[in-house]
């Protein structure tokens, strides 16, 4: 990604936070059928390999997983906090006018080969692992046991599992750090006050960067 260096991410502890916490990441591959993106739910295995292995699954109908398979390089996307950012939330608007608008956001893209396997326990282990780290705040978790098994046999037998070693890893924290001070105070408390989670959220990670 356009990754300038006022904005670049290098923190491994960091880049890990922001892949254990997002739910949902992005999986984008290239191939004989062109581009190809679907959104998963991963595994996050930090202490495999230098920058951590991504574990997951497909649908044995989509072909993304033949792609995966081809031994093609793979991207990874994981989406966190953004807002919009306004041109009237920097003070420096009135003494020049010099100000148009942008986005504030923070990102992680993870890129690997991926391995693709087929074996039924491996898959098990994989959506168990899953199922139980998205089911562990409810009050009643759900568990593979609370299905029929010859049910729970045919669903594993419609999917394809995956292990991807992090080889490269680029972060981003846009956070209005090439403004001045004031711009920057401007726009951290104009997205506190927003309702916007959003606008919150990103508030609350520049006030962490420069307090």
């Amino acid at each position: 990604m356009y990754l300038p260096r006022a904005f670049a991410e290098e923190d491994l502890p960091t880049l890990h936070q922001l892949i254990g916490e997002t739910r949902l990441a992005t999986l984008v591959t290239y191939g004989e059928r062109g581009l190809q993106a679907n959104h998963l739910p991963l595994l996050f295995a930090p202490d495999q390999g230098p920058y951590g292995t991504l574990y997951g699954h497909l649908a044995r109908a989509n072909p993304q997983w033949q792609e995966l398979a081809s031994g093609a390089e793979a991207l990874l996307i994981f989406q966190g906090a953004e807002a919009y950012v306004s041109p009237s939330l920097y003070p420096s608007k009135a003494e020049h006018g010099k100000v148009v608008p942008t986005w504030n956001y923070v990102s992680v893209h993870a890129y690997g080969v991926a391995e693709v396997f087929h074996d039924p326990q491996r898959i098990r282990e994989v959506v168990s692992a899953l199922t139980n780290q998205h089911e562990a705040g409810r009050v009643s978790p759900w568990k593979f046991e609370d299905a029929p098994a010859e049910f729970m046999d045919s669903m594993l037998r419609a999917i394809v599992g995956f292990a991807l070693p992090i080889q490269r890893l680029e972060g981003k924290r846009k956070l209005s750090q090439n403004r001045t001070a004031a711009d920057i105070a401007g726009v951290r408390d104009g997205l506190a006050a927003s309702a916007d989670p959003h606008d919150q959220s990103i508030s609350q990670l520049m006030r962490q960067e420069q307090p």
